[in-house]
């Protein structure tokens, strides 16, 4: 007998709990084999080809293209056993699987065969398949939870084995007391839950009565008038009145939940509307992370400006010699980084709060700050202890470029340990950089450019570089952080320092 598994969008990589699914690889009814990319999704980090750990047919996908999916959600669901064979081999298959193919909620397998690879991403190594849940068979009675019929009904929909289910499940009417609900975005059942909307009492505009999101917002906007809370917000763009006013909350009624210390933003005086957009995707995840870092993190900043002319005349000596790629001025920063640390390793590393620990690092994951069309990312750099400049320089571009295509993988994203920040490609001298978190330090490099300076005691226009250098006062005090910087500005303005140390 064939059994129907689901495949829930797996954990993408460090700190990511959502994602955006960006084109479907396969439809329903297509057969798939193990560790097949069956959808490629866009997290705030990467676009990714998320492979399938199952073999068999495709019985559902869960969300349209655009859709945001929480780690965790159903992406689809796969036939696996008897039943997919005979689909492969031309047959028409059962009532049991046209039920679970049409079905928004498709359910998952149980008992020790119903496995699959495990793996979640190809390259990423191979962990056990997903842990199912026990189903509650017909008679049982499910364990008490707090009442939650939007929660619950999502439940229903994603979260049992079936095996009789109609043909005709989704032609449900308004009122229905039991069955699954049709549907099948997490943001649609989220949005409801919210907003205290029964999903059982709703009709869908979709195909089979499937309920979209359009239908949740159309009914919130009817219940508007008589609603005694303000909805959390769609998480879309959207246009509000200057003169709307929060509606009265009746006594007895709590008022939604609002952070400590977090008001809403007023709307300024003589305008007629304002726009909404969503911290979500590569901007969401830059918010969270910068706020954290200023959260947790006491930082501070110190700089100093360098003569970077012997540098320079040093990597033009490195280009004309010829043989090989041109070294950027990134990779020598990168190579004096690198060394800066071997000396002053403190700032190689992060503070375990939970167990109040310094965690020092051995080797050098070296971060960089990369702007791109979809925001700010910082590839990572993997043993730049270890490169010289060719390397640095061609692992630079490398990733560089990948940045830009959107094809950085999270193992390219995440497990740094120190940033180099070169803001001066944007025509700027000077920074205050915002760390890294959970790194300890991180250094900014502004423009070169040629200035008045006292060389040799005379005054000559020289190539000037401001090096800005933030750190984690946790992990050391100013004496360690003043020492590091000058060793940086030692090497911009001598080079040759860096041969005591090769």
């Amino acid at each position: 007998m064939a059994q129907v598994l689901e495949f829930k969008l797996p954990d993408l990589g460090e700190g990511l709990t959502e994602a955006e699914i960006v084109r479907w690889l396969v439809e329903v009814g297509d057969v798939v084999a193990v560790d097949q990319p069956v959808v490629e999704v866009e997290t705030a980090k990467a676009m990714v080809e998320v492979p399938c750990p199952y073999g068999g047919v495709v019985t559902a996908r869960f969300g349209a293209e655009g859709t945001e999916l929480p780690v965790g959600a159903p992406l689809l669901t796969v036939a696996v056993g008897e039943a997919s064979e005979d689909r492969t081999g031309g047959g028409t298959g059962g009532g049991t699987d046209t039920a679970a193919a049409e079905g928004s909620g498709a359910a998952r397998g149980q008992g020790p065969d119903a496995e699959g690879s495990g793996n979640v991403l190809v390259g990423y190594g191979t962990s056990e398949a997903p842990a199912r849940r026990r189903r509650v068979r017909p008679g049982e009675t499910a364990p008490a939870a707090p009442p939650a019929p939007a929660a619950s009904a999502a439940r229903a929909v994603n979260g049992r084995l079936r095996t009789e289910e109609p043909a005709d499940a989704h032609a449900r009417t308004p009122g229905a007391a039991d069955g699954p609900v049709p549907v099948i975005s997490p943001l649609v059942r989220r949005l409801a839950r919210q907003n205290g909307l029964d999903l059982r009492e709703m009709t869908g505009s979709g195909p089979d009565g499937l309920i979209l999101r359009a239908d949740v917002e159309y009914a919130l906007r009817a219940a508007a008038p008589g609603r005694t809370g303000a909805t959390d917000g769609a998480p879309e763009t959207r246009r509000v009145p200057a003169d709307t006013t929060a509606p009265a909350v009746p006594t007895g009624t709590t008022a939604p939940a609002v952070p400590t210390g977090t008001t809403a933003p007023a709307v300024p005086t003589g305008t007629t509307a304002v726009t909404r957009v969503p911290l979500k995707g590569i901007r969401g995840a830059v918010a969270d992370k910068l706020s954290r870092s200023r959260t947790e993190i006491p930082d501070a900043t110190c700089w100093v400006d360098a003569d970077a002319t012997e540098l320079m005349r040093a990597r033009a000596a490195m280009n004309a010699a010829g043989g090989g790629p041109k070294i950027s001025v990134l990779a020598l920063l990168a190579r004096i980084c690198t060394a800066a640390l071997a000396r002053f390793p403190e700032l190689n590393s992060s503070v375990d709060t939970g167990a109040r620990e310094i965690v020092r690092y051995e080797g050098v994951h070296l971060g960089f700050a990369a702007q791109t069309d979809r925001g700010l990312v910082v590839p990572v750099v993997r043993d730049a202890h270890t490169r010289d400049a060719e390397s640095l320089t061609a692992e630079f571009a490398r990733l560089t470029e990948a940045a830009r295509a959107g094809t950085l993988t999270p193992a390219e994203l995440t497990g740094g340990t120190f940033t180099l920040n070169n803001y001066g490609v944007f025509g700027v001298d000077g920074s205050t950089p915002i760390i890294n978190h959970p790194e300890a330090a991180m250094l900014g490099v502004g423009r070169i450019v040629p200035r008045p300076w006292v060389h040799e005691g005379e005054l000559a226009v020289r190539q000037v570089v401001q090096l800005s250098f933030t750190f984690d006062h946790r992990v050391c005090d100013g004496g360690t952080a003043g020492g590091f910087l000058r060793y940086v500005a030692d090497c911009v303005e001598q080079p040759a320092v860096l041969l005591r140390t090769l």
